[in-house]
């Protein structure tokens, strides 16, 4: 298999597991332990240090370790590089101000930093490139497709805008009972929480996503249900970064679009020339790499010219 067949899927795993990483190591600590017999430093990654201590020994030091410069904190709030960029997962933070939260300046600074990131230049990049659940799903979606699961006669049909539905229900729902709704189940904050600080019961919500994809209905959670998704898709809905198509070079193979999680994004191939708009598209560039036209490629809007909407 060519590499430019595989790029961006390749950049998308490394850019996942690299925040992975990155969170990992920032979220670890150094404890000194002291026992009978002498004193002991170990590298703690997140997690409860109580499993650590023997009978006879006890903490009595703890410190951040050298890589926590890094990144501390989660996908709800960070702080990169000792706190110099700080980002906040924007349904979070409003679900918090609509259960009557406070949000410290810091919060809605980070907020701000990634709708106007997202707003203005990648849409619904995070879906693809940082959302560790897409790991989870695009494992489901591959198997589906070695298993012929998609050829299956018994197939649950569920309307894509149902995630909108969601979204909506998700902030009526944290205004009149005072919660953060979809944290307390969101299997994105679990997992990647799980990933960093230890997994505990979220292993279930996330095994259920996992055969909901696999089982149930293609690309199920991410391209139907999740409210995080369907809040990207609005913060990105006039970002910059596009796939544009070129009428000329396109053969109507539709190769992209069977490969396409979203395949209304590209519902005229083969009509017109320029960006599609649709808001929905994760500029995952599944479709420029199934593409052997070189008919698809990722461009920046061009407001001098008419854009296919």
């Amino acid at each position: 298999m060519k590499t430019s067949k595989v790029r961006f899927l390749l950049l998308r795993r490394c850019v996942q597991l690299l925040i992975i990483v990155c969170f990992v190591l920032g979220n670890c600590s150094i404890a000194t332990f002291k026992n009978i017999q002498n004193k002991e430093e170990k590298l703690i990654l997140g997690g409860d240090i109580s499993s650590l201590m023997g009978d006879s020994s006890s903490v009595i030091a703890k410190q951040n370790s050298g890589f926590s410069f890094i990144a501390q904190g989660n996908l709800s709030y960070a702080e990169w590089f000792g706190g110099a960029i700080k980002l906040a997962d924007p349904l979070s933070a409003l679900q918090i101000f609509l259960a009557g939260g406070g949000l410290a300046l810091d919060v809605w600074l980070g907020v701000m930093l990634v709708v106007v990131l997202y707003g203005v230049f990648l849409g619904r990049a995070f879906c693809s490139f940082v959302c560790p659940i897409n790991l989870i799903t695009d494992f489901a979606s591959f198997l589906r497709t070695k298993l012929k699961l998609n050829n299956s006669p018994y197939k649950l049909t569920l309307p894509r805008s149902t995630r909108f539905v969601i979204l909506s229900l998700t902030l009526v729902l944290s205004a009149l009972f005072g919660v953060a709704a979809f944290e307390l189940i969101s299997p994105i904050a679990m997992f990647h929480r799980g990933i960093v600080f230890g997994m505990g019961f979220g292993v279930f919500a996330i095994m259920a996503v996992f055969l909901f994809d696999l089982f149930i209905l293609k690309h199920g959670f991410c391209g139907h249900i999740c409210p995080l998704g369907a809040l990207y898709s609005l913060i990105g809905r006039f970002s910059l970064l596009r796939v544009s198509h070129k009428v000329a070079h396109c053969t109507k193979c539709m190769q992209c679009v069977r490969i396409c999680p979203e395949p209304e994004v590209l519902k005229g191939i083969g009509k017109e020339d320029g960006a599609f708009k649709t808001m929905t598209c994760l500029r995952c560039g599944r479709c420029i790499e199934a593409c052997d036209d070189n008919a698809l490629t990722f461009s920046l809007i061009n407001f001098t010219h008419k854009e296919r909407k």
